[in-house]
């Protein structure tokens, strides 16, 4: 039977719904099925579900060994007075679990018929680079976005790709 959930506060409920979120989104773009992962991380199928769902009463260790078993690394929060000092960080091979347009101008170029949208998963993102390369222009690439783009080509790749 689950643990009682603890009394948490709104914003640390939803912390935890994005990274519940965003280890899903991982398990997914790697296609790892849950069974698999969760046998990875010396737990059970129903458990790396609820870590998904972002349930307060599963234990960190647990969220930490889920992590561990899809490759993610699990640090500390930089505080937001250091973030202003580390304008250079390096994301390679990572990617959000929603992709803002705003942060990838080629990406937001190429996904002119997307009304309404201020983010794209990465599925979706990888798609519109991927049906659109023709059209992008590779000069005008911002480092981050050819970061994310090579993050997505691992993550998706399946062969034959032109991006």
């Amino acid at each position: 039977m689950p643990a009682k959930p603890p009394i948490i506060s709104s914003t640390t409920a939803n912390r935890l719904a994005a990274l519940g979120q965003q280890i899903r989104a991982h398990r997914k773009a790697l296609r790892i099925s849950a069974t698999t992962a969760a046998e990875a991380a010396g737990m059970s199928r129903v458990t790396l579900h609820r870590i998904e769902k972002g349930e307060p009463a599963v234990t960190m260790g647990a969220y930490a060994n889920a992590m561990a078993a899809l490759g993610l690394d699990f640090g500390l929060v930089t505080p937001a007075a250091s973030i202003a000092s580390q304008q250079a960080v390096n994301r390679e091979g990572w990617i959000p679990a929603r992709i803002p347009l705003k942060d990838y101008p080629q990406l937001k170029q190429l996904a002119w018929q997307v009304h309404g949208a201020e983010t794209l998963s990465p599925a979706e993102a990888w798609d519109i680079y991927e049906r659109n390369w023709r059209h992008m222009d590779e000069q005008a690439l911002t480092v981050s976005e050819r970061q994310l783009i090579d993050a997505l080509r691992l993550a998706f790749e399946g062969g034959g790709s032109h991006v």
